[in-house]
């Protein structure tokens, strides 16, 4: 019935006329509402035959809120729409332009039948809802409405209409003299401030409110430019809201007004565009805003705080277990110092000394690890073979008490990481389970392909192709409240000496730095299950390993190298260590006079071994510009730790990470002499 109705009236969609233009800026007027519409609801939208401080002329059906008058008898009041279920959800109201308030009188057909509403709108809301006289006014102008667009359809002529316009403003004008009473007493009562300024940003009126607010008179800003009264640092920022209030109704701004006596107001504005006119609503929020500021540089003195204590629990922690290994160095070196000391108790001190450094490097890398700074050397394994490998010596490692249960996928899946490290989290993992179930349980073991990882900590759910590795055992269980502190550095719950709280935050920083990451579940008293997520890749070609015998990994057999050695001390004891392994090397203290000595005669060296880290050009910068000029001469690359490493990984080149031993020094120049560099060389 509607929709016949709408038809037989053949209104919408056309052009705007002044009868209608004018009831609805009565209806603004008298209700004190920025926006006001004649909506017309049709079938899959509302067209709108008239409107004031709306740019669009029409919506679709389910942006309406006028499609609920119609099931109204009278007229229909929303004072917030945010908590009106029917319009919370409306694009209207959370969206642009943000409307809060509306009430709409239907527009009654003389059959009956609602076609639309004469509607006011205000982008606040309204907890009062309309007055009384307000109500009344509105109703009867949604008639006088309904009676234009009758008088309309029956075809009456141009005279009737104004006859009929010129007796509705008789009847009207006591009326609109109430509201305009109304008005005037709600603009000089009113505790925010409103004004109405031009496209040049001068006050052309100014609300009594302003005294109260700001210490100004509304004589003393009318005829003068709001940026007189602003803070010189949100001037820019108020200048592009005022070139948009122009355009559109502005749903929020904040700037700075000076008050009389010195201080500045946060004051937040609200304003809609007419006439080449803005219209201004503004509310003071000095306090809510100074309260969120204070908040913030309190939240940031908290972090800065926790960062402060976070690194002094690292540094003592890195200080309790360096001095600790120091301490057997110390010793074992002072030791050995004393006269006529036995061979086998000097074989015992320089043995301890040996191990206590692998101890050290294994913390430094460990740590290196969890920050996600560890040098990795990635190369395309399955992940199967290095499961299948680390538990074959894993029932060494848990003891026979432990029984250990695999489960691999029927087809190899492939990962792109760094396979020493990778061996270092499956043992951390091992021995991690171990100790939980106190060396008597249950460990199993799988892998599987996986198509997303799951959301975990900071980030959500991930798409893409992963291999999942979970360690699952029967031991007691992680509490809730540690689950957020298990991967932390040096955190344990083992008895002092009996673990450094290194071993899964490597886990950690090897996964997020390999592109995964890991995930821990556990019910107290049942167990625990650690799941190691690395991307999956598709299946490279990889060179064999070649074994290489005793004697070519310690003989130089006068292989010529440069060595590049910033620290004297370092540099002293590689070239004297080469020596003692025939090797004939020549010192360069930096990159500059590692490329004189080149220049000179870049054919007698076999190798060059750089550190990485050195004054003015890098060892990376000084491989790089050898690679250019010599594409023949081999070039390792040696580094305790370096952010472009870390970051960039070693451009192609061998890495032999300090501290190394004489034997790796010697395997490693060896194997790049023969050209090996990207083949894994086993051990003797």
């Amino acid at each position: 019935m509607r929709l016949a109705a709408l038809a037989a009236y053949g209104i919408l969609d056309t052009p705007a006329e002044q009868g209608l233009e004018d009831l609805t800026l009565l209806a603004s007027g008298i209700c004190d509402a920025p926006v006001a519409l004649v909506s017309l609801v049709a079938g899959d939208r509302q067209w709108f035959k008239a409107r004031v401080g709306f740019p669009r002329c029409e919506t679709d059906l389910a942006s309406s809120v006028c499609k609920f008058v119609l099931a109204e008898p009278d007229i229909l009041v929303i004072p917030d729409l945010t908590l009106d279920p029917r319009t919370e959800a409306n694009p209207l109201v959370t969206g642009e332009p943000f409307i809060r308030f509306y009430a709409g009188a239907p527009l009654r057909t003389p059959e009956g039948v609602t076609i639309g509403s004469l509607c006011v709108i205000d982008l606040k809301s309204r907890p009062a809802g309309l007055t009384e006289g307000q109500r009344e006014s509105l109703t009867a102008l949604a008639r006088q409405v309904t009676t234009l667009l009758d008088l309309r359809r029956k075809g009456e002529t141009q005279s009737r209409t104004e006859a009929a316009l010129t007796g509705l403003n008789a009847s009207l004008g006591q009326q609109v003299a109430r509201s305009s009473a109304d008005l005037d007493r709600v603009w000089r009562n009113a505790q925010d401030l409103q004004l109405v300024i031009d496209a040049s940003g001068v006050f052309r009126t100014v609300s009594p409110s302003a005294t109260r607010l700001l210490g100004w008179t509304p004589e003393e800003m009318v005829g003068r430019d709001l940026f007189a009264f602003t803070h010189a640092d949100g001037h820019q920022a108020s200048r592009e809201a005022l070139a948009q209030a122009l355009r559109e109704p502005l749903p929020s701004h904040r700037n700075r007004y000076r008050h009389r006596d010195g201080t500045f107001r946060w004051i937040a504005w609200v304003t809609t565009p007419e006439d080449d006119l803005i219209y201004c609503y503004g509310r003071d929020v000095t306090v809510e805003t100074e309260q969120a500021q204070s908040l913030l540089r309190t939240e940031e003195a908290l972090r800065q705080s926790q960062k402060l204590e976070a690194i002094g629990q690292l540094t003592g922690s890195v200080a309790h277990d360096f001095n600790n290994l120091l301490t057997v160095i110390k010793s074992s070196s002072d030791l050995l110092k004393r006269p006529d000391l036995p061979l086998e108790r000097r074989t015992r001190y320089v043995a301890a000394i040996s191990d206590t450094v692998d101890r050290a490097a294994r913390l430094t890398s460990q740590l290196l690890a969890f920050a996600r700074r560890q040098t990795l050397q990635p190369e395309v394994f399955a992940a199967c073979d290095g499961v299948r490998a680390i538990t074959e010596m894993m029932g060494t490692l848990t003891g026979t008490r432990i029984k250990l249960g695999i489960d691999l996928p029927e087809h190899r899946l492939f990962i792109n990481a760094d396979p020493s490290q990778f061996d270092t989290a499956l043992v951390n993992m091992a021995v991690n389970a171990r100790d939980a179930m106190d060396g008597d349980g249950r460990i199993d073991i799988g892998v599987r392909a996986a198509d997303a990882m799951p959301a975990m900590r900071t980030h959500e759910a991930i798409e893409g192709p992963y291999v999942a590795i979970s360690l699952r055992d029967t031991g007691s269980g992680i509490a809730p409240d540690r689950l957020d502190q298990i991967f932390e550095p040096f955190f344990t719950t083992k008895e002092v000496g009996k673990g450094t709280g290194l071993g899964l935050s490597q886990v950690f920083g090897f996964a997020k730095q390999s592109g995964g990451d890991v995930m821990v579940s556990s019910v107290v008293g049942e167990g625990t299950t650690f799941t190691l997520y690395l991307p999956r890749v598709a299946e490279a070609g990889r060179k064999a390993a070649i074994p290489v015998g005793p004697d070519l990994l310690t003989v130089g057999h006068d292989t010529c190298v440069l060595v590049v050695e910033d620290n004297a001390d370092v540099g002293s004891f590689s070239v004297q260590a080469l020596i003692e392994l025939g090797y004939l090397p020549i010192l360069a203290a930096n990159g500059d006079e590692a490329l004189a000595e080149l220049a000179r005669d870049a054919d007698r060296f076999d190798v060059v071994f750089t550190d990485v880290v050195m004054p003015g050009m890098s060892g990376i910068d000084l491989a790089e510009e050898i690679r250019r000029r010599y594409p023949g001469l081999q070039v390792v690359l040696t580094s305790g730790y370096s952010h472009v490493l870390a970051r960039e990984g070693t451009h192609g080149f061998d890495l032999l990470q300090k501290p190394y031993s004489v034997a790796q020094l010697s395997r490693t120049l060896h194997n790049a002499k023969r050209g090996r560099r990207g083949e894994r060389v086993l051990d003797a």
